[in-house]
């Protein structure tokens, strides 16, 4: 079974979602069908295929998070060495063009919340950050054009 790198708060945040998903939104979804079934005629119920499609992508949902779950290789951040970055490194960039500063943290992309300053690994600009160390200058091409970033630290 493949390892999927995960950080603990993901790693909860995952647990969490499965918890909800089979204490409280399966038993409801049981409880709407039921009550949808009670309207007669299932052929043209709106009200059941509506359940049944939601009880799908709630079967599907709970599978996908018990397989990631059972595949989570949990990283800590303090424990990642700091001589160039890798999962779960805390980056410090400057936009060489705007001369922005921002900080990031490279994450999976079950993880990833760009608002939270966590991208993925497999980003355009995580996948252009790994293996790179302090001072390093990384260029990438973005949807809105080239990019050029220096890595200011990794903290």
């Amino acid at each position: 079974m493949e390892q999927i790198p995960i950080t603990m708060e993901g790693y909860k945040a995952l647990k969490k979602e499965l918890e909800k998903l089979k204490t409280v939104d399966r038993p409801q979804n049981i409880k709407a069908i039921e009550t949808a079934r009670a309207h007669g005629d299932l052929s043209e119920n709106a009200e059941f295929d509506a359940a049944k499609e939601k009880q799908s992508f709630i079967e599907g949902r709970i599978g996908e998070l018990g397989y990631k779950i059972a595949s989570a290789k949990v990283i800590d951040p303090e424990s990642i060495p700091k001589d160039c970055i890798r999962f779960a490194s805390r980056v410090l960039l400057e936009n060489l063009d705007s001369g922005d500063e921002v900080q990031y943290m490279l994450v999976g992309q079950e993880e990833s919340d760009i608002s939270k300053g966590k991208i993925s690994v497999s980003s355009p600009l995580g996948m252009a950050l790994l293996g790179k160390k302090s001072g390093d200058e990384v260029v990438l091409q973005a949807p809105g054009g080239k990019r050029s970033y220096e890595i200011i630290a990794i903290l």
